[in-house]
């Protein structure tokens, strides 16, 4: 492996973890050398992750707390500094969908993906970035976003707002951080083949959709997005900062 993108000795904390997109950027920045920490809400689907892992050969830990839930994860990163554990790396992937036009969309329902999608990344990224100042070693931040970050659809209003403030937020951070060696960047994956969007691909209509109108006639695969992020988790990224990184198979360059 380069050196540059050798991340051997570093630690990585991976929000919504335990499946999906989430848990292919653990394994992949896993093998580029990074002690994994995954994060989920049920027990068991962390269990069956870290499962997964060990079965590659590869050491990770887990912790259970919801990314909207500031004294969770306040005692989740205490816990890690009386372990002597430092987090070096983030990546705010944890994410909701809840499609509903707005006229007919509950205010609930709206916080909720906000405060999942969006408020979370602050909060997690809060917590590192604190620690990451402390130490003087600076850190990496990779906030999840969307084709959403740039474009809308129909229905699903809170989740494109909060993307939206996903690619505004990661340059927020980039502003207050890089004087501390701290590179905050986003990845904005397209229409990907995950269990999130199972019903997505089994519309026929919205399927053909997807692959007549991607320049690259298909879905994306996670582990293609797992390149990216270990380029920005690495020092092959350390004059990079506050950017967005779309991973669509060419979507958003055509009209």
């Amino acid at each position: 492996m380069l050196p540059l993108f050798d991340l051997s000795g570093k630690t990585a904390l991976i929000t919504g973890s335990t499946r999906g997109l989430g848990f292919a950027y653990a394994e992949g920045l896993a093998k580029a050398g990074a002690s994994i920490i995954l994060n989920g809400t049920r027990e068991e689907t962390l269990v069956q992750a870290l499962a997964r892992l060990q079965e590659k050969a590869i050491d990770a830990r887990g912790f259970l707390f919801d990314v909207a839930d500031e004294h969770a994860i306040e005692e989740t990163f205490r816990q890690l500094d009386q372990e002597g554990v430092q987090v070096d790396i983030v990546i705010n992937n944890a994410g909701i969908q809840f499609r509903q036009p707005l006229l007919d969309l509950a205010l609930s329902d709206w916080q909720r993906v906000i405060d999942t999608n969006l408020t979370s990344a602050f909060l997690v990224a809060r917590a590192a970035a604190k620690r990451m100042v402390a130490r003087n070693r600076g850190g990496k931040i990779i906030n999840i976003g969307s084709l959403t970050s740039e474009a809308a659809r129909a229905t699903v209003a809170p989740y494109t707002a909060a993307k939206g403030g996903i690619k505004l937020l990661t340059k927020a951070m980039a502003a207050e951080w890089a004087p501390f060696n701290i590179q905050s960047n986003g990845i904005g994956p397209g229409y990907i083949l995950t269990d999130m969007n199972k019903a997505l691909v089994e519309n026929q209509a919205f399927n053909s959709w997807v692959c007549s109108s991607n320049p690259a006639g298909r879905w994306g695969r996670p582990e293609e997005l797992v390149g990216t992020a270990v380029y920005l988790a690495s020092s092959a990224s350390d004059y990079v900062n506050g950017q967005m990184i779309y991973v669509d198979g060419g979507w958003l360059a055509t009209l």
